[in-house]
């Protein structure tokens, strides 16, 4: 079992940006300190939802400040950056912090940020799969060009070349986050293992786990590359440890729902269509009954029983989800220890 945090660097109402950031950078020390296997870092632009633009720029100064813990961005979004930029990006952490980066990428949503940078709505209606198959030639080969509908551009090298360094390890770890049958088959095609989201619960990740190797059979995909890249799903979740259960989700209901009322309404679509945000308390209580939030024991039975049910033994769990920087803190270690303990 692989334990990672997920940081939102979430802006609770009351909260400056500044003492938010300060909140994510230092629950991303405590991960390590405390034993977890990653940390998983989330990209927003003009929300509070979230308030880090880059993920690959905080994945650079975690990773510069930490020694073992693996560092992915769950996720960047491609469609409003250029693929090559995102791939140098990510062959630069790659090297230079011994293999321990992992890129996750992703679709994003129909938002304004498309018009701010450029892209254009069609970036993310249509557009995901060539900048996708853009930034794995770059991480694979030596020299690209690119004759696509968005992207054209004459041979170019490589620089840095992302597997020089490193036996063994010929690139960063790519990993894609799937929400839809049409992102699972994209990822199954490419071999690319899957991040699952947190408001899934444990049937609908197991029927997209079982689809995405239907679907890379059909690719052609051998029964070792299948298992490897099965080996890399990645099950995003929220995890709130406390002495009782009860105390546990009433920290989360306390907290979450004015975060996510503040961050989930700020969302502004690119052509003004309809968006419907979610109920920000039901939805807090659907993630206290699907995710690790309870006592140590019921912690690990959940995520023991998610693994059993879906085979995915990743987990990117969300442990800022009181607000609190002694709280997170706290949670971040108690996982790391005590329920880490229960599942070893």
């Amino acid at each position: 079992m692989h334990i990672g945090a997920f940081v939102l660097a979430a802006q609770f109402p009351g909260q400056g940006q500044g003492e938010t950031l300060h909140r994510a950078v230092r629950s991303a020390e405590v991960a390590e300190e405390a034993g977890l296997d990653s940390v998983w870092l989330a990209e927003h632009h003009f929300v509070p939802y979230g308030v880090c633009p880059s993920a690959v720029t905080l994945a650079a100064l975690l990773l510069g400040r930490t020694r073992r813990i693996r560092v992915g961005t769950a996720v960047t979004v491609l469609p409003t950056a250029h693929p090559v930029n995102v791939a140098e990006q990510a062959a630069l952490l790659h090297l230079t912090s011994g293999g321990r980066f992992t890129l996750g990428v992703g679709r994003g949503g129909p938002w304004v940020d498309l018009e701010v940078f450029g892209s254009g709505l069609k970036a993310y209606e249509e557009g995901f799969p060539e900048s996708l198959d853009l930034l794995l030639r770059w991480l694979r080969e030596d020299r690209v060009a690119a004759d696509g509908e968005r992207y054209r551009f004459r041979e170019v090298a490589v620089v840095p070349r992302p597997d020089e360094l490193l036996e063994g390890a010929p690139g960063p770890e790519v990993v894609v986050a799937c929400t839809s049958p049409k992102s699972v088959k994209l990822a199954a095609e490419r071999g690319l293992s899957m991040l699952l989201g947190m408001h899934c619960g444990d049937e609908d990740k197991a029927a997209m786990t079982e689809l995405w190797r239907s679907h890379a059979r059909a690719a052609g995909r051998s029964a070792a590359q299948i298992e490897a890249g099965a080996r890399g799903h990645v099950s995003a979740g929220v995890a709130q440890i406390a002495d009782t259960t009860a105390d546990a989700c009433e920290t989360l209901t306390k907290a979450m729902p004015g975060w996510l009322k503040q961050g989930l309404d700020a969302h502004v679509t690119v052509d003004g269509r309809h968006r419907a945000m979610r109920d920000p308390v039901a939805y807090t209580e659907m993630l206290c009954g699907l995710h690790p939030v309870g006592t140590p024991q019921l912690a690990a039975d959940r995520l023991a029983e998610t693994s059993e049910r879906t085979g995915i033994t990743r987990f990117a769990l969300l442990t800022e989800g009181s607000g609190d920087l002694a709280c997170t803190e706290e949670n971040v270690r108690r996982l790391g220890t005590e329920v880490r303990q229960l599942l070893s």
